[in-house]
């Protein structure tokens, strides 16, 4: 009898010890409800996501850019626009000055040898109309000669002195005629050639507009 009762006592105690010794059991898991940590389409989205706010911090940068590139332009323009025309005398009413009217040049022709010259009439008198109101007529004596020589020289004088004659004929005033004359060199023309040997044997004449710089204190003589 004793024995039974120290069974039923013990007999509690041994199960409540054996229970708390086995380890629970894991918690069961619906399958059906589980879904993968990363996705395809998620990481798509995401990047698509990224891509955007790239895209849009370029096109603000470069509205930026824009803006200051127009800027520095309109600031240059401005620059340019000053430095062109003086603040005080816009460029449009600033007067344009009137240059000065170029010299009328004259060629007379000569033969081998000669010192007579021939004009035709109508530049004769085109001459005479420019000269008679000129301030300084400049006459230049040339000859084809390749070696300077008293010949030369002489025939280079009276050339020009021909020429100066002429005018002084037709009322141009001696005071006012200036001759030169180079016996060789100065030649406009192959003076190998028989053509361009006629073209420098010559006398030019310049109608001046106005007298040169040099020579407006003293008037200009007869040589």
């Amino acid at each position: 009898m004793r024995a039974l009762l120290l069974l039923t006592a013990v007999l509690p105690w041994a199960l409540g010890l054996s229970s708390c010794s086995a380890p629970p059991k894991p918690p069961t898991v619906d399958e059906s409800r589980k879904r993968p940590a990363n996705t395809a389409m998620a990481v798509e989205l995401q990047m698509c996501k990224s891509e955007l706010q790239n895209t849009r911090i370029l096109a603000s940068e470069s509205g930026r850019q824009a803006e200051t590139t127009v800027a520095t332009l309109q600031r240059m323009a401005a620059q340019q626009q000053a430095m062109a025309a003086p603040a005080d005398t816009p460029a449009t009413e600033r007067p344009a000055e009137a240059l000065p009217a170029a010299n009328s040049l004259y060629t007379v022709h000569f033969g081998y040898g000669s010192t007579r010259a021939a004009l035709p009439a109508e530049l004769t008198a085109a001459l005479v109309d420019e000269a008679r109101n000129a301030p300084l007529v400049l006459l230049r004596g040339r000859t084809d000669g390749s070696k300077d020589s008293t010949a030369e020289s002489r025939i280079a004088r009276e050339r020009a002195a021909a020429v100066q004659a002429l005018l002084v004929n037709a009322g141009i005033p001696p005071a006012r005629i200036r001759t030169t004359f180079q016996p060789v060199g100065d030649h406009v023309a192959d003076n190998s050639q028989p053509a361009g040997q006629r073209a420098n044997r010559r006398v030019e004449i310049e109608v001046y507009r106005a007298l040169p710089v040099a020579m407006g204190a003293a008037p200009a003589t007869a040589h």
